[in-house]
């Protein structure tokens, strides 16, 4: 005859019973909780950024369960009058080409930079504060307008602080770009990038890419630069004071490309551990081949869906 002391309907097989289970058990659920915040401050027009992308993404992808990750704008250019970059050698637009080609061949993240030659980026707040007023209604869709203008501006050569090609951007991921674009130009997007620069300031944030880690007691890492995987991993391990972290598995590549539209072999070869050279055979092994289109751009290739 069953007693009512343990008596349980199993969730798995939906039968039940007389449970197994006998004593109390002591459980702890923290690490499921998000109780990290990242700061990402960072910049539409930062190459050191756009390079950091393999990395930045698998590093979210599988330690993301551990944190809360905000973007914050930095304020890369506001104008060239007064502007230099003297680590970089940079004091005029020109200059810009050369760093911008030598950071593309370095991380193998492509980048054009003849634009600094022909149709040079004047300003960097433009998009910035696109960026902060699509921010203020849907953080996943300034996320994307963020890669998007990335990879406008370095791979495909274009003015992202040109109005034309903002608007295109955002009604290409479902907004309208006018109406956003006008809202930019409003103070309110003076006042969001402002706020956000206050932030960055208050962080000790004096370079770009920077990510601060925090914790619940306010204590935590600042890793400025490209950095690699392990330096982020590092990082999370010190702020949450633990020796092992409990990566989820890599998305497949299908649902990857699915997600992102674009991706380049770099980014591929970084996720998933594999060579360059093997990069063709992966990418037939994971999609089918109706699904996708390989192509090439500055000596680099790149998927997209069909």
């Amino acid at each position: 005859m069953m007693t009512n002391n343990n008596l349980i309907c199993d969730l798995e097989t939906g039968v039940c019973g007389v449970s197994e289970d006998n004593e109390m058990q002591v459980i702890d659920f923290d690490q499921k909780r998000k109780s990290i915040n990242l700061y990402y401050v960072t910049d539409p027009i930062c190459s050191h950024c756009w390079a950091l992308e393999p990395i930045l993404r698998r590093f979210v992808e599988q330690y993301g369960h551990y944190i809360n990750f905000h973007t914050i704008m930095g304020g890369l250019l506001e104008k060239w009058a007064g502007f230099a970059d003297v680590s970089n050698g940079i004091s005029r637009p020109s200059d810009v080409a050369g760093h911008w080609r030598e950071v593309g061949e370095q991380s193998r993240m492509p980048i054009d930079g003849t634009l600094w030659l022909e149709n040079p980026i004047q300003s960097s707040y433009p998009p910035s504060k696109v960026y902060k007023v699509i921010q203020q209604q849907n953080e996943d869709l300034a996320n994307i307008f963020l890669r998007r203008a990335r990879e406008a501006v370095f791979v495909f050569n274009q003015n992202i602080a040109e109005k034309s090609v903002l608007i295109e951007i955002v009604n290409n991921i479902g907004l309208d770009g006018e109406k956003v674009i006008k809202e930019a130009e409003l103070p309110i997007g003076q006042q969001l990038l402002s706020e956000d620069f206050a932030l960055a300031s208050q962080l000790g944030v004096k370079g770009f890419p920077s990510i601060i880690m925090l914790n619940k007691e306010n204590k935590g890492v600042k890793i400025v630069g490209s950095r690699t995987l392990e330096s982020y991993i590092a990082g999370l391990k010190q702020v949450l004071h633990l020796d092992e972290l409990q990566p989820k598995q890599q998305p497949a590549l299908f649902s990857l490309l699915e997600k992102e539209k674009l991706l380049f072999s770099k980014e591929i070869e970084v996720m998933y551990d594999i060579e360059q050279k093997d990069i063709n055979v992966f990418a037939e092994k994971e999609l089918s081949t109706t699904a996708y289109d390989a192509k090439e751009i500055l000596g680099e290739t790149y998927f997209v869906m069909k």
